[in-house]
C-alpha cells in the first residue's frame, strides 16, 4: 500500500509501502518501544522494514518477520543481510495457523498486517500463544474507509463509482476489518488479550513524487489492478485516465498524498 524510500533497489514489481506509510512509521516505533533485549514477532511484515527496525533497537535480542508473501520475503531477507542485521529472520507463514513457539516473544508488532484474517479470533488466540504472559501487542490498523481518502478517491477514479458505504457488509476479509475499536476490543478480548487501548494517528500517505510515478505505483496495488481486470480494453484506458487526474490533483509539490487514518492499537496477554 512506487515512491522513493529510504532503502533503495526495491524489485520494481514490489509496491513500496515503506515510502507508503513513511510517516505512520516513525509514530508506530515510538510506541512499540522495543526494548534492547526484546524477542519481537512482526505479523504481516511485507518486505521487513519494521521486522529490521525493531533488530536494530533488540540489539541483545531478536526479530521475527512472517507474511505469506514470497516475493517480498525474498527482498526482507536481502535487505537485513546488506544492512548487517543477523537477529532479524523471516519466515513465510499464515499467522493464522502458524505453529509459533509457545510463550516467547516478548512484543508482536503488525504495521497494517492483521486486517485479513479469515478468522481474527484464531489468529489473534494464536498469536497470543506465541507471546509470553502480560507480553504486549502493538498494531497499526486502518480506520473506515470514510476516514480514508486514498481508499475511496482512488477506487472511485477507476470503477467511476462510488466507494460502497463505511457501514456495508462484507462477507471477505478487508483493509478496514478492525476500523471499529468496540469489535476490534472484543476480538482481543475474546483471543485473550487486555487492557486494550487505541489512539488516533492522522497522517497523509505517499504515492510518488510525481503524477507518473504515484500512477506506477498504485497500479501495482492488487486490490487496483483488479478494479481493471475485468474491463476491456477502451474502458480500461479511461479508468487510468481517472486515476492520472486524481492523482495529478493529490500533487501538493511535495509528492502524491492522500489523506489517511489510523489506530494505533495496544494491548496485553492475559
Amino acid at each position: 500500500m512506487t515512491g522513493t524510500s529510504g532503502e533503495r533497489g526495491a524489485k520494481p514489481q514490489l509496491f513500496d509501502y515503506d515510502a507508503e506509510l513513511r510517516r505512520y512509521n516513525e509514530h508506530f516505533r515510538a510506541v512499540a518501544r522495543v526494548g534492547r533485549h526484546d524477542r519481537v514477532l512482526d505479523i504481516g511484515c511485507g518486505t521487513g522494514q519494521t521486522t529490521r527496525d525493531a533488530a536494530r533497537a533488540a540489539v541483545a535480542g531478536s526479530a521475527l518477520g512472517v507474511d505469506i508473501s514470497a516475493p517480498m520475503l525474498e527482498r526482507a531477507r536481502q535487505l537485513a543481510a546488506e544492512q548487517g542485521l543477523s537477529n532479524a529472520t523471516y519466515h513465510q507463514a499464515d499467522a493464522q495457523v502458524y505453529g509459533f513457539e509457545p510463550t516467547y516473544f516478548d512484543v508482536c508488532v503488525s504495521r497494517f498486517g492483521t486486517m485479513f484474517f479469515a478468522d481474527p479470533v484464531a489468529a489473534f488466540t494464536n498469536i497470543g500463544r506465541a507471546l509470553r504472559p502480560s507480553g504486549r501487542l502493538v498494531l497499526l490498523v486502518w480506520q473506515g474507509r470514510d476516514r480514508n481518502e486514498w481508499a475511496s478517491a482512488i477506487r472511485e477514479s477507476l470503477t467511476a463509482a462510488p466507494a460502497p458505504p463505511a457501514s456495508a457488509p462484507s462477507s471477505a476479509p478487508n483493509a478496514f476489518s478492525l476500523a471499529d475499536p468496540r469489535l476490534t476490543e472484543d476480538i482481543l478480548t475474546t483471543a485473550g488479550f487486555t487492557d486494550v487501548t487505541f489512539t488516533d494517528v492522522h497522517e497523509p500517505v505517499y504515492y510518488g513524487p510525481d503524477t507518473a510515478t504515484a500512477l506506477d505505483s498504485v497500479l501495482r496495488l492488487l486490490k487496483f489492478q483488479d478494479l481493471l481486470a475485468d474491463l476491456d480494453t477502451t474502458t480500461a484506458d479511461q479508468a487510468r485516465t481517472r486515476l492520472h487526474t486524481t492523482l495529478a490533483a493529490h500533487d501538493t509539490g511535495d509528492g502524491v498524498h492522500f489523506d489517511s487514518r489510523a489506530w494505533i492499537v495496544t494491548a496485553r496477554r492475559a
